[in-house]
C-alpha cells in the first residue's frame, strides 16, 4: 500500500466523521424545533441541510476516485464500499431531519398540545441510535453495532403504536386531523431514521468482519 493511498483513506475517514457530526447535530436541532415548537429553529435546520448535501456529494466523489485510481482490496475495499453506503444513509437521515423540521409550523399553529403516543420516547431513541451508530463507526465496533440493530425492533413497535393512536385520534377529532397527521408523520420519519441508523450499524459489521447481516432479522440477536 502506498503512502499516498493511506493518506487518502485517512482523509476519507475524516470526511465520513465530519458528515456524521453534521447530520447528528441537525437531527438534534430538528427534534428541539419540534418539541419547542420553534419555527425559526426549524428554518435553520432546513438551511443547514444544503451544506450536508454538498458534503455528501464530495464524499461520494472521493470514494469513487479512490476506487478508480487504486483498486483497493480486502478490508480497504470493504471500508470504501461501507463508506459509500453510510454516506447515503447519512444523507437520508439529514433529509428526514428536514422533513421533521418542516412539520414544526403545523404544530406551532395548533391550539392542541395533546400527543396520543410516546413522541418524546421516539425522539430520544432515534437520536440515541444515530449517535450510537456513529460511536460504533468511530470505534470500529461490531459489538456496539449489533446492539443498535436490536434497538430497531423497539422503534418499530413504538411506531406501530403511534400510528394506531394517531389514526384513532383523527377519526375522533376530524377538525384537528392536520395536527394529528403531522404527529403521525413525525413518528414515521423517526422510524425511518432508526432504519438508516441500523443500516449504518450493519455496514460497520460488514466493514470490520466482512459479514453481511442485512435482512437476517432475528438471527442477528442469537
Amino acid at each position: 500500500m502506498t503512502k499516498h493511498f493511506r493518506k487518502e483513506i485517512i482523509t476519507l475517514n475524516k470526511k465520513v466523521m465530519h458528515l456524521t457530526t453534521m447530520v447528528e447535530e441537525n437531527l438534534r436541532l430538528a427534534v428541539k424545533a419540534v418539541t419547542d415548537r420553534d419555527t425559526d429553529l426549524a428554518k435553520e435546520v432546513i438551511k443547514r441541510d444544503f451544506e450536508i448535501d454538498q458534503n455528501e456529494v464530495e464524499l461520494e466523489e472521493e470514494c469513487l476516485k479512490i476506487l478508480a485510481l487504486h483498486q483497493p482490496v480486502a478490508i480497504d475495499l470493504r471500508f470504501i464500499i461501507a463508506a459509500l453506503k453510510i454516506n447515503s444513509d447519512l444523507e437520508r437521515i439529514g433529509d428526514l431531519a428536514v422533513n421533521i423540521a418542516e412539520l414544526t409550523p403545523e404544530l406551532a399553529n395548533s391550539s392542541l398540545h395533546e400527543v396520543p403516543f410516546d413522541l418524546n420516547g421516539m425522539l430520544d431513541l432515534a437520536v440515541e441510535m444515530v449517535r450510537e451508530s456513529v460511536d460504533a463507526l468511530v470505534d470500529m465496533s461490531p459489538e456496539k453495532a449489533f446492539l443498535i440493530c436490536q434497538k430497531d425492533d423497539i422503534m418499530d413497535s413504538m411506531y406501530h403504536k403511534a400510528n394506531k393512536s394517531a389514526i384513532d385520534m383523527i377519526r375522533k377529532n376530524s377538525e384537528h386531523a392536520a395536527y394529528f397527521m403531522g404527529l403521525r408523520n413525525i413518528a414515521r420519519h423517526l422510524e425511518r431514521i432508526a432504519d438508516h441508523a441500523t443500516n449504518i450499524a450493519e455496514d460497520v459489521i460488514y466493514m470490520v468482519n466482512g459479514e453481511i447481516v442485512r435482512h437476517q432479522g432475528e438471527n442477528m440477536n442469537k
